[in-house]
């Protein structure tokens, strides 16, 4: 029996029209920047974001949006004593943070339903002036040997002198959105300044279109905004502005007209009522709350924005809304898990669905420049110049709306696997976003992310298709084979891509650049080799092995109804033996990346004049050739013709299959198994992977093997050391800002998959086969075994321990003991 919100989710589009499409941070974007040198950051800063219209989105706190961001709607702060409303969240751009940007706030994502029936959403603001200046100064101080300064750190929070100011969304109707702000003040009576802002996004100011929306003042407390009404209950008075530019603060330029985007910030922190509009009419309105709120107490502030005049908020729909929620996830929460665990999955989708975003961004017109905008400078154009088809005007979900409000491709794969379980359509779309002709470059290369679209993330996405279509059958009953064959089509051009451009030896070994895995190595991968030469990387063969044998999945399924697809089997069967046969050196004719002596894979650094160094550290590079494993009946009647190839295969490629094709099964269970590494190269790297010396930490897989703590791995070449240490916590170099660390931190998507890939050796091997777990332990478990325990340390990240700590808090004991912050769960990204 279907739940409301999953009969929502089967109309379509509809329930989805509005949703928290807003982003945390649309200033020191790469979207916003006109910069001759690049530097994003610098170009619009926070400190100007108040006064300055942005081109391409908009930002706020707990905010919502339509789907195309024309009108948003978000809370407003002002505690009496910060320099400036509270508008937007915080944080240190990468020049300011000792290791890279950082966000300076709190806020919580505690609850949210695919269709953004109900949501539910926590911002913790003090009482005291936000110590902007004390956070900025003091991390600027500090190296990248010392921890980051945080806003607890400041003692703002001591004694508890805030409020907390939880914000909920219910839909009565697709446009009909119920709102409440509820403020519980923790510390000593305080005053509050609630300031719910309602604006039109600046679509006018660029000369792209004729006239400009409006707001203005109804009757009854209610603000028309076009076809909508935004009912503000018991509001004390309205302030109206524009949302243009201060180009006279900014740049000391006439103002084109006498109301301004900081106009509610000048009325209300500087006390200047010239600032906003008397007529009440502008394309930016708030509704004014002042709020005395004693201790202990809590302060309520309900709005209602539909497209029907004078509709007040309903307890009662808004409860309803509630329920509802608490029963579409009682049908996918497993009833004997803990209530802990059932919370932190709660929370868990529900920052997985708040952080989703209206991406603009239309490459062309942004390299162009605008009509009413002076021409980019030269140095401008440097930047994603190869993409001036990319057009993008879509909801996507983010690995964070703060610190990366953009899409990155890996991430967003990622993403779509964890969608599929509770809203697959959505998953979908995601992936074909990839895959569009006005995304996807002509050469088949798919954009990585806003900074640099050509970098290259791994290619995961021929396994995440499979995933959602899986899941999706698995959930729901149903089989979208119109899906998997659009996407199959387009990854085809993507899989070419790779193998003509990153694989420059033509030797089925694979370059690939820093494959999302930034710091990982010695050096900057993601540029040209310290020597010149070619960096040849077991993660990027890992990856297309993997590759290969998803698309041979994916063909299998479609041939099972349609003959057409038999021969894309027989292609990426025989295509990955060369891929295996090429990093295995198993014919002799090439230098692979297996090491024999070490049980590990290792990189090839090439120089110009073709002498090889082999770079022998221990990382997750070396393991990601897991990922490449499947089984397959080669004896499936449905498959007449791969039949015949995999027979021709075994007598004539016979040296080179036997290390990755493991016949074993054949007669038992008509199963072949399918593997970069054979059963005995599995067992080798599973020695260092599970040595918790190494890699096997109590929390998962570290991203580097423990060992580099006592002796770093040093590489010299051209009279230069290049290094690369165990780096648990905060990376102490500058690569990639210094702010994103692969030499020590549990990384989850990796750790999915290596989880994911034991079940699947695990499903041919069977329970016999078993390996020492922990290493020394002398206890022999199966892979299933182990990867269960893998799963369990994984989730120990965030569950209480048997003194009720979350190892995730560490030593922060307002996290671990307050009964305010401790079951607020953060999911950082790693």
């Amino acid at each position: 029996m279907l739940t409301e919100e999953e009969k929502r989710l089967s109309e379509g589009a509809i329930w989805r029209k509005w949703g928290p499409y807003l982003s945390e941070r649309q200033w020191g974007t790469v979207r916003e920047d006109y910069s001759a040198d690049g530097d994003a950051w610098n170009y619009l800063t926070h400190e100007q974001s108040r006064s300055r219209a942005y081109r391409w989105g908009e930002d706020g706190i707990a905010g919502i949006s339509d789907d195309q961001q024309l009108l948003c709607f978000a809370i407003t702060l002002w505690n009496g004593k910060d320099p400036i409303l509270k508008e937007r969240l915080f944080g240190l751009t990468n020049s300011e943070g000792n290791h890279g940007e950082d966000v300076k706030e709190y806020y919580f994502y505690l609850d949210n339903v695919p269709t953004h029936s109900y949501m539910k959403y926590l911002y913790k603001y003090p009482h005291d002036a936000f110590p902007y200046e004390k956070l900025l100064l003091e991390n600027r101080r500090r190296t990248r040997l010392d921890p980051e300064y945080e806003l607890l750190d400041t003692g703002i929070f001591n004694e508890d002198q805030y409020f907390d100011v939880f914000v909920e969304y219910a839909k009565a109707a697709p446009e009909d959105i119920l709102i409440k702000i509820s403020v519980i003040n923790h510390g000593p009576k305080a005053f509050l300044h609630l300031l719910p802002t309602l604006w039109f996004r600046n679509t006018w100011s660029w000369g792209l279109q004729n006239g400009k929306p409006e707001l203005s003042l109804e009757k009854e407390s209610t603000i028309k905004a076009g076809n909508y009404w935004l009912t503000c209950e018991s509001a004390d008075s309205f302030l109206f502005t524009e949302n243009n530019t201060n180009t006279e603060k900014l740049f000391g330029t006439p103002n084109a007209t006498p109301y301004v985007k900081d106009g509610i910030h000048e009325a209300i922190v500087q006390g200047n009522k010239k600032a906003t509009n008397p007529s009440n009419r502008g394309t930016k309105a708030a509704a004014y709350y002042p709020l005395s709120i004693g201790s202990k107490e809590t302060a309520t502030v309900t709005l209602r924005l539909c497209t029907e005049q004078k509709k007040s908020f309903s307890e009662e729909i808004f409860l309803k809304r509630k329920q509802e929620a608490d029963a579409f996830y009682k049908q996918i929460t497993p009833s004997s898990i803990s209530l802990d665990m059932k919370n932190i999955q709660r929370q868990a989708y529900a920052g997985l669905l708040w952080n989703k975003q209206v991406y603009h961004y239309n490459v062309d017109q942004w390299l162009k420049g605008d009509p009413n905008s002076p021409k980019p400078p030269d140095g401008h154009k440097k930047r994603n110049r190869k993409w001036w088809h990319f057009d993008s005007y879509e909801v996507l979900s983010m690995p964070d709306k703060w610190e990366y409000p953009w899409f990155a491709a890996w991430d967003l794969a990622f993403h779509s696997v964890a969608f599929a379980r509770i809203d697959p359509l959505f998953a979908k779309t995601q992936l074909l976003f990839l895959t569009k002709v006005w995304t996807m470059h002509p050469a088949g290369q798919l954009p990585a992310y806003e900074w640099n679209f050509s970098d290259v993330n791994p290619p995961v996405h021929a396994w995440a298709a499979l995933r959602v279509y899986q899941i999706e059958f698995e959930t729901y009953g149903r089989k979208d084979r119109n899906f998997l064959e659009r996407i199959f089509q387009k990854l085809l051009l993507n899989f070419t891509w790779w193998a003509a451009q990153n694989d420059r030896g033509g030797r089925n070994i694979f370059e690939g650049g820093f494959l999302g895995l930034d710091n990982i190595g010695p050096f900057d991968r993601s540029t040209m080799a310290p020597n010149g030469g070619i960096l040849e990387e077991p993660d990027a063969t890992g990856w297309m092995g993997m590759y290969c044998l998803y698309l041979f999945e994916i063909a299998v399924e479609l041939a099972s109804e349609n003959p057409v697809y038999e021969d894309m089997v027989i292609k990426f069967f025989e295509h990955f033996i060369m891929i295996a046969d090429a990093i295995n050196d198993i014919g002799g004719n090439t230098y692979g990346l297996w090491d024999q002596e070490s049980g590990f894979y290792y990189s090839l650094l090439t120089s110009p004049n073709c002498k090889s160094i082999q770079l022998n550290y221990d990382s997750f590079v070396g393991i990601v050739p897991l990922f490449a494993i499947t089984s397959r009946n080669p004896l499936d009647p449905k498959l007449p013709k791969f039949k015949i190839d995999f027979e021709w295969v075994l007598n004539q490629w016979k040296e080179r299959i036997e290390h990755v094709i493991d016949v074993s099964k054949i007669k038992e269970k008509n199963q072949v198994l399918l593997s970069l590494s054979s059963a005995n190269k599995l067992k080798r790297i599973l020695e260092k992977v599970f040595d918790e010396n190494q890699f096997l930490s109590p929390y998962g897989i570290r991203s580097v093997s423990r060992a580099l703590h006592q002796k770093a791995y040093i590489l010299p070449i051209n009279g230069k050391e290049f290094r690369l240490d165990y780096e648990p916590a905060e990376s102490t170099t500058a690569l990639f800002g210094g702010n994103s660390n692969w030499r020590g931190p549990i990384w989850f998507p990796l750790n999915f998959l290596l989880i994911e890939s034991l079940q699947r050796f695990a499903l041919f091997l069977g329970e016999e086969f078993k390996i020492e777990y922990p290493k020394g332990s002398k206890t022999l478990l199966s892979l299933n075994a182990i990867s269960k325990d893998l799963s369990l340390r994984l989730i120990k990240i965030f569950l209480k321990d048997e003194k009720g700590k979350r190892p995730l808090y560490g030593g922060i004991e307002k996290f671990q003991t307050d009964p305010h912050w401790k079951d607020y769960i953060l999911f950082h990204e790693y």
